[in-house]
């Protein structure tokens, strides 16, 4: 879906990805690599395969966008080095195109190993008015583009029934990517009236926008 911010193009995906055309730069929040792993490890019982659609979704969206560069926003992997760590290594040796990690709070493996892989470390980037990083800020100067959040919706119908999507979350100044690991959470957001919400189900995004308390697609 093709939405326009500052008179910039840009294309969300319901893979949970932005793509920015003008650069050829795809834009990934929150992948939480090695988390299913560092759970295993801790006796949590997690189905095998979980985070092998990581990669599946990954490979997709390369395939489809064939960007120039990939950014991720934050959160890449989820924990100290595990086993994970050495499939992330071989998957992105695999590719062509390069790397960059905004850093975000979980971001705990040292960056040789990061640079080892060619990956490129920073802690935001700032490009055309826009200020890409982790976590979610207001500023005046730039419009904001995130992650950190895992944002979440319940869509409400009839007879109680109710749908829990991830979703892409705009506010003004503001635009707060979902989270695109198949092993994270979400926090659900309560928009105010002038946001706006994209909202994931399968392959389609739905968009919402609230005002004066109401919805609307």
């Amino acid at each position: 879906m093709q939405i326009q911010i500052h008179q910039e193009d840009f294309q969300l995906d319901a893979l949970a990805a932005l793509f920015w055309p003008k650069y050829q730069a795809l834009f990934i929040a929150d992948v939480h690599l090695g988390k299913t792993e560092h759970f295993r490890k801790n006796g949590a019982a997690i189905p095998q395969g979980i985070g092998s659609q990581n990669y599946k979704r990954l490979d997709l969206l390369l395939q489809k966008y064939q960007p120039q560069q990939v950014y991720f926003l934050g959160d890449l992997f989820h924990s100290d080095k595990n086993q994970d760590w050495e499939k992330f290594e071989y998957w992105i040796a695999q590719q062509n195109t390069r790397f960059t990690l905004i850093k975000g709070n979980h971001d705990i493996i040292p960056d040789f190993l990061l640079e080892r892989s060619s990956i490129d470390i920073i802690n935001e980037w700032r490009k055309d008015g826009f200020l890409f990083c982790h976590h979610p800020q207001e500023k005046e100067t730039d419009f904001v583009i995130c992650g950190h959040v895992h944002p979440g919706f319940r869509l409400r119908g009839h007879a109680r029934q109710h749908l829990k999507l991830a979703c892409f979350y705009k506010t003004k100044n503001q635009l707060i990517l979902p989270a695109f690991g198949a092993f994270t959470g979400k926090h659900f957001i309560k928009p105010q009236d002038g946001n706006e919400v994209f909202l994931i189900n399968e392959s389609s995004i739905y968009p919402l926008k609230f005002d004066d308390s109401h919805q609307s697609a």
